[in-house]
């Protein structure tokens, strides 16, 4: 394989990594794919919070991958799904609900995974970026749909807490290779910060509701 060709293949392993998955074109040489990811990794180094460890794929990132930029099959999907329900992780004290101003702060919140970012200051989920929220929004991205009246569409019960908890924990339990990120389950936030958006988008007096 000549030079060019290796410089293509770690480029196109690079974007999968990188949350990218769509990009691809549909499964690959396994044994062609580990050496260019093997080339990727020789050429990154630890740099702050960011560690070589995230370019380790789970399961579930691996079939994004595999799979992105070509129809998944329905049962690989329905696998994803059922692999991420069950890795949903609920309170150890029931509690599904937190302080909604808190989770305001949170889903307007973009710091907290990248290098630059202090490891010990705030995480955010950056909600806006994808996510219509409140009508007082004037800016906000539309990548996802609009959350605006979450619960008094859906509802203010139980269902719909439990519903929002495990979206955010785990979106991928509900949608296989969505672009959302899996909040809970890979420890972007907290299982208080959890609570807190989870009271943005149930809460009746939350501004998403108004």
């Amino acid at each position: 394989m000549n030079r060019q060709m290796m410089i293509g293949l770690a480029g196109t392993v690079a974007i999968v990594v990188a949350g990218c998955a769509a990009m691809q074109t549909g499964p690959t040489d396994p044994a062609i794919e580990a050496k260019a990811v093997e080339m990727m990794k020789t050429s990154f180094k630890d740099k702050g919070q960011a560690k070589l460890a995230r370019l380790n794929q789970d399961e579930t990132q691996h079939l994004c991958s595999v799979w992105g930029g070509k129809e998944m099959p329905k049962d690989v999907a329905e696998k994803i799904e059922r692999a991420n329900l069950a890795l949903i992780k609920w309170p150890a004290d029931g509690k599904l609900v937190g302080d909604w101003k808190q989770g305001e702060k949170i889903a307007q919140e973009g710091r907290g995974m990248q290098y630059s970012d202090s490891p010990t200051g705030p995480v955010g989920a950056n909600c806006y970026a994808c996510h219509q929220l409140s009508k007082q929004e004037v800016s906000y991205g539309t990548m996802g749909p609009s959350l605006h009246n979450f619960a008094k569409i859906r509802g203010y019960t139980e269902e719909t807490r439990r519903y929002a908890w495990s979206k955010v924990w785990n979106a991928q339990a509900f949608s296989a290779c969505t672009n959302m990120p899996r909040f809970g389950h890979n420890g972007i936030l907290s299982e208080q910060q959890v609570r807190d958006v989870v009271a943005l988008l149930v809460d009746p007096a939350s501004p998403v509701n108004q």
